[in-house]
């Protein structure tokens, strides 16, 4: 079966005018994702591309071949460039059009621009950095654990690795220049892969955007909004699901002493940045694996999972001191401390029982003058 090669590019210059309309239409759903803007004006701008190359021999080879490929050279520079911006990283935009430029700077020096070789590897070379490169900007954000994260780092590096390949390939079998400049089995290879990418690029990069939004959105409902730790809900799961595991360890219930006085005397504002400041300390000098939560107002809990009696108890007093000594020198008056309560697990205890016991230790801190850390009594807990 016989294709003709401007068919295929006119084909593939569709294909990838409607994935970059797709990419656009979402962003204009979620404008807070320029990542989206970017790889849809990377399509679209590859889609002009092709159309210019697919008209090679009907419009000016200055068009057809200086400026059509210089146009292709920018859509993988601006994939790159998107692929940036998903990460959080800046998109560098100049360095995405600086493969199209020495281009159009190469094309004005004539052994360059009649050799077909020279062109060939240097635009295969271009795309292998720009496709490689965006592989790589995914790699290195692996840490945001997302499902398609490899998918898509997978696709952008097999692509660049055809391009990568084309370029030996050229140099060992350089193509002959015939009648009909695209009748090379290199263009309708290059198109079919072409479309492969615009398709798998439109699934996985849109597939990384939708899972990394319902993930912030997870977050944002296991999270406490002011301080960023936990909010009630999620923290009693955490701590269910240590004590389902069976995990030894202390819960730790803290409240903040006088903190309605701090509010009345020194404005909310100095009260929400006390909080925030609590917490700043409190997940600086607590174990990374210990689960910290805000219950409501001033109250907040921590599960210490694998801690004894006596490591609960010396970290319950690192953040009770730290914290008295927390000293702002624009409110000299401004005085903070913190009452601490201490349950230890033990067989078959359960979440519920386990803040009781907490939250009577904590009631005697408060009693006992504030300012203090107390661990709660089985043998009180089993007479009351």
């Amino acid at each position: 079966m016989h294709l003709d090669p401007a068919t295929l590019l006119i084909v593939n210059s569709t294909i990838t005018l409607l994935v970059g309309l797709l990419f656009l239409t979402t962003w204009r759903q979620a404008p807070e994702v320029r990542a989206l803007a970017l790889w849809g004006a990377a399509h679209l701008v590859g889609a002009a591309g092709s159309a210019g190359l697919a008209l090679r021999g009907q419009i000016p080879d200055l068009l057809s071949i200086g400026l059509s490929n210089a146009v292709v050279l920018s859509a993988y520079g601006l994939i790159w460039s998107g692929v940036r911006a998903f990460e959080r990283r800046p998109p560098r935009v100049a360095v995405a059009m600086a493969g199209a430029l020495v281009w159009c700077a190469l094309c004005l020096i004539p052994d360059f621009y009649a050799s077909l070789v020279l062109r060939i590897v240097y635009a295969s070379a271009v795309a292998t950095v720009y496709c490689g490169g965006a592989a790589l900007e995914f790699w290195r954000g692996r840490g945001e654990w997302l499902a398609s994260r490899i998918t898509a780092a997978a696709v952008l590096g097999l692509h660049g690795a055809f391009y990568l390949v084309r370029i030996p390939s050229t140099l060992l079998a350089p193509p002959q220049l015939g009648t009909t400049p695209l009748a090379s089995p290199w263009v309708a290879i290059l198109c079919f892969v072409t479309m492969l990418f615009s398709i798998a690029s439109a699934f996985t990069l849109m597939a990384l955007v939708k899972e990394r939004a319902e993930r912030e959105q997870r977050v944002a409902a296991s999270t406490d909004p002011l301080t960023g730790v936990r909010n009630r809900r999620a923290f009693a799961e955490a701590a269910h699901r240590a004590l389902a595991n069976r995990e030894s360890g202390a819960l730790l219930l803290l409240d903040l002493d006088r903190f309605k006085a701090v509010n009345d005397r020194h404005g909310h504002a100095v009260g929400d940045a006390v909080l925030v400041g609590f917490c700043a300390m409190a997940t600086a000098l607590l174990p990374p694996d210990a689960p910290l939560g805000r219950l409501g107002g001033e109250e907040f809990a921590c599960f210490l999972p694998g801690a004894s009696a006596a490591e609960a108890l010396a970290r319950a007093e690192e953040l009770r001191r730290t914290f008295a000594g927390l000293a702002v020198p624009e409110l000299p008056e401004l005085r903070v401390s913190v009452s601490i309560g201490i349950a230890q697990t033990r067989d078959g205890i359960g979440f519920d029982a386990l803040m009781r016991r907490a939250d009577a230790a904590l009631y005697v801190a408060k009693n006992s003058g504030r300012d203090r850390v107390a661990v709660a009594e089985i043998a009180a807990v089993r007479a009351a």
